[in-house]
């Protein structure tokens, strides 16, 4: 089966197709660091399929990471991954950008860690394979990395998570971990976005009224 394999949660769009057919083979990727997300995704899959030598038409299914990440980037990667599910007629599977990373590493402990943004940092831990904790976000300080034997983490914050004896990499998603960490044979549940955080809009709060308007009790009115 061809699958074609996205993912926007952090700062690198994600993008593949990839054969499943026998062992998992990539026909084509681009992971590349950029915040032109919602520009780029569709160039850059409909490139992608040119360069696979295959069409929209031979696509059986959609993976899409769905975080956590900010809300913005989740919501190009998974609004269009949901747009091909429909306009296909596909299944569409959503799994944890960060299972789709620990994938890609073979590691008894796994420690993947990325950028939350304000000071704060999205990360999961794995043992043998299976995600042991998280998927959450606190401030690097706060992670626990004393028992992980690999760290995935991006370059600028690797020094702010807490030393220990394992060894610090970055590793990003990609398509084949993305497909890896899918379940094609089931039945796709309905795509959730992990954002872990409250929305930054907030309802304003009750203007004070002021003392020049007076109080009236409009029960003595009637």
């Amino acid at each position: 089966m061809i699958v074609l394999a996205l993912d926007t949660a952090t700062t690198d769009l994600v993008a593949g197709v990839v054969d499943t057919r026998g062992e998992p083979r990539v026909l084509a990727e681009s992971v590349t660091a950029t915040r032109a997300h919602n520009e780029e995704l569709v160039p850059t899959v409909t490139r992608l399929l040119a360069e696979a030598g295959v069409g929209f038409a031979d696509i059986g299914a959609v993976v899409v990471g769905c975080g956590p990440g900010p809300f913005t980037g989740l919501r190009v990667g998974m609004a269009t991954a949901s747009a091909f599910g429909q306009a296909l007629g596909v299944p569409v599977h959503g799994v944890v950008t960060h299972d789709a990373v620990a994938k890609l590493i073979d590691a008894p402990v796994t420690l993947v860690a990325t950028d939350a943004r304000r000071k704060e940092v999205y990360w999961a831990k794995y043992a043998s394979g299976e995600r042991a904790a998280g998927p959450a976000v606190t401030e690097p300080s706060e992670v626990d990395t004393a028992d992980a034997n690999v760290v995935s983490v991006p370059p600028h914050l690797a020094e702010q998570l807490p030393a220990s004896g394992a060894e610090f990499t970055y590793v990003a998603p990609s398509p084949l971990g993305l497909v890896a960490a899918a379940d094609l044979s089931s039945e796709p549940a309905p795509l959730v976005p992990h954002y872990l955080r409250r929305p930054d809009a907030k309802e304003p709060a009750p203007a004070p009224r002021s003392a020049a308007i007076p109080v009236v009790d409009l029960g003595e009115l009637k």
